[in-house]
């Protein structure tokens, strides 16, 4: 994968949508430096070329009766490729693993769970570990406050 190269104006675009995907055009254009026209052509090709991967919202979990946040590290018991893939398209797919990052180190896996309550983790638990026997152990830490979550980057230097 090539590193797309970025101009100052396409950085400053970036970190303001990135703050919040959406701000008019011409707010943008202020911002940046330049013309409507330039940030709209600039915006088509960041999202043509992969850049700009989707623009969502970022809701609040603890409003929408999600209280319990759960960093899990996964440890598989086999190193078979089929039963590995078919561990993360599982974890790709499932709606409370909010992260999924295969990692180098102690562990195979860390993934970020959102759940209701721990009764629901519990389920969660159960559906997602205990039931593949390829799963050997999972560590869970449940973070106490949410101090910092986003996806921004930094990219104005």
């Amino acid at each position: 994968m090539d590193i797309v190269d970025l101009d100052a104006v396409d950085r400053k675009i970036l970190s303001a949508i990135q703050e919040d995907s959406r701000r008019p055009i011409a707010e943008l254009a202020a911002l940046a430096g330049a013309s409507t026209a330039s940030v709209q052509r600039r915006l088509r090709r960041l999202r043509e070329n992969g850049v700009i991967l989707r623009e969502v919202a970022q809701l609040d979990a603890a409003l929408l009766g999600f209280g319990i946040t759960a960093v899990v590290s996964v440890d598989l018991e086999r190193d078979r490729l089929d039963q590995i893939d078919a561990f993360k398209r599982k974890a790709r797919t499932d709606p409370n693993v909010q992260h999924f990052y295969c990692v180098a180190g102690e562990t195979d896996f860390i993934i970020v769970v959102v759940a209701r309550d721990m009764a629901d983790y519990e389920q969660f638990t159960h559906r997602f570990f205990f039931a593949d026997k390829n799963v050997r152990k999972f560590r869970t830490s449940i973070a106490v406050a949410r101090e910092k979550s986003t996806l921004a980057l930094p990219l104005e230097t």
